[in-house]
């Protein structure tokens, strides 16, 4: 069954869908063993702020919304810090908070808003993305791995150690 998918700004009116979907993610995530977002943070002020800053995307499928995760241009400090080394060191777009609605948990979508990504970030003339993940996080790994993102070393966020990634686009 072909999915209709739109990638799109998040809006005011979508945050509490938004919210719902993190918390979904943060118990996922507690009930995989995973210590990622089980510190408070992600919560509805962060969805609020991104929406509020346009760093807030949503994947649609046939007009639902699926999918969150905040696009953020050249702007994340913890990435100063790698212990490591990006692969550039030009514009580069930070991808974070990517989660899926349990409803459509274990359809690809997670992928599929990877690929959204490539393309906003394209259509601003980046050819870096970045991002980050915990070490307990098999999945978003996988992900990772299966979409050619390079590991670069470690990057500290609330005291804990991040496992960092980059992908270079081509033109």
């Amino acid at each position: 069954m072909e999915m209709n998918l739109e990638f799109r700004k998040a809006i005011a009116e979508d945050s509490s869908v938004i919210w719902q979907i993190l918390q979904d993610a943060i118990t996922r995530r507690k009930n995989d063993g995973s210590r990622q977002w089980q510190d408070g943070y992600p919560n509805l002020e962060t969805v609020k702020s991104d929406i509020e800053k346009g760093f807030g995307y949503v994947l649609l499928v046939d007009g639902t919304v699926a999918g969150y995760s905040a696009l953020i241009f050249n702007d994340e400090p913890a990435y100063n810090d790698i212990e490591g080394e990006w692969l550039t060191n030009g514009d580069f777009l930070v991808v974070h908070r990517v989660a899926i609605s349990d409803k459509f948990a274990g359809k690809g979508l997670s992928k599929k808003i990877f690929s959204f990504v490539e393309d906003v970030a394209k259509e601003n003339n980046t050819f870096s993305i970045k991002v980050d993940t915990n070490f307990d996080n098999p999945a978003m790994l996988s992900i990772l791995e299966k979409l050619g993102y390079q590991y670069c070393g470690e990057v500290h966020f609330r005291g804990s150690a991040r496992k960092a990634f980059e992908k270079v686009l081509g033109n």
